[in-house]
């Protein structure tokens, strides 16, 4: 699978994180869908980082409390997931309370991720979605006897704040994001914050 790469320059006197995120896909979810901070890297002024992935897909869920603006979604548990095969996985608890994915399956839709939440999932303590490479991208809050259906539609934005991986983003209150986009010819992009403190894509 091919490698994708990143360059965030900060050639602005801000101090803060880049970061990136994914914004949401067309979805059969109910409730809320928050989008979450994928990568989150400190780069001082004068400085660089990149990030590299490979567009693998996740299943995750988290212990997040109530899902908000605010929460981090600290991944509990990390499984590989494939649109066109290994699609669906349930949440439930063992029979000691401890939540757990269990039960693995091709039985979901086609270019599709499910999550069937059992009857013993807890209201209000867990939080379920889907990642990439490892880390979280969307999560919605775990209920009892719901499923979620995540289409993936992968998508990077890049924005500068005080976000750490794994935050709930508001996207209505990013302000100044960019969007980078790959094709067969770029595998690698380069992002530069400029001294007026706004984000090229180069």
């Amino acid at each position: 699978m091919t490698t994708l790469s990143l360059t965030c320059v900060n050639n602005s006197e801000l101090t803060g994180s880049f970061t990136v995120f994914q914004k949401a896909p067309p979805t059969t979810v109910p409730g809320d869908l928050f989008s979450l901070a994928w990568f989150a890297r400190p780069t001082a002024p004068g400085s660089q980082v990149t990030f590299d992935w490979s567009p693998d897909h996740c299943f995750v869920w988290s212990e997040t409390g109530v899902l908000q603006p605010g929460v981090n979604f600290a991944a509990s548990q990390v499984e590989p997931a494939n649109p066109d095969g290994q699609n669906l996985i349930q949440l439930t608890e063992d029979r000691d309370g401890a939540t757990m994915f269990a039960n693995p399956s091709f039985d979901g839709a086609l270019g599709s991720l499910t999550i069937q939440q059992l009857a013993n999932v807890v209201p209000n303590r867990t939080s379920v979605g889907i990642g990439m490479a490892g880390s979280g991208t969307f999560a919605i809050q775990a209920a009892p006897n719901m499923t979620a259906v995540f289409t993936p539609h992968p998508n990077y934005w890049v924005t500068f704040g005080n976000y750490q991986t794994g935050d709930v983003i508001d996207i209505e209150d990013v302000s100044g994001a960019v969007e980078v986009t790959y094709d067969g010819a770029f595998t690698s992009r380069t992002i530069n914050l400029g001294l007026d403190n706004l984000m090229t894509v180069l």
